[in-house]
């Protein structure tokens, strides 16, 4: 069963990515709005994976689920973007339990509970 919700906003074929804890908004349906984002993943209680800074925006203001991380990394190519998030995925897991938001930053991860 699923734990993450990856937004269509990021690649699709990540290797750290492809296992059952992890579904792609492109295997459910690419348009889907924002909003309609966040009911699945709240109706299945999923965290979301995004670069897209509504969904921390909103989860500050609101109680999990779901929860968010956050990859502000700015726009790399492939090849550094895998490189930044490969080597703080796991932590970023670990932060994820405890807290609502987690920011992966390409020097640093932030959780805010």
């Amino acid at each position: 069963m699923a734990k993450f919700l990856i937004d269509v906003n990021l690649p699709f074929l990540v290797s750290f990515w492809n296992t059952k804890d992890y579904l792609h908004v492109k295997n459910l349906n690419d348009e889907w709005s924002d909003s309609e984002i966040w009911d699945y993943a709240r109706a299945n209680k999923l965290t979301i994976i995004t670069k897209d800074t509504d969904f921390s925006n909103r989860i500050l203001v609101s109680e999990p689920p779901p929860k968010v991380i956050h990859i502000r990394i700015g726009n790399l190519k492939f090849r550094k973007f895998f490189e930044v998030v490969s080597k703080q995925w796991e932590d970023a897991k670990r932060i994820n339990k405890t807290h609502k938001l987690v920011t992966i930053f390409t020097d640093r991860i932030e959780g805010i509970n």
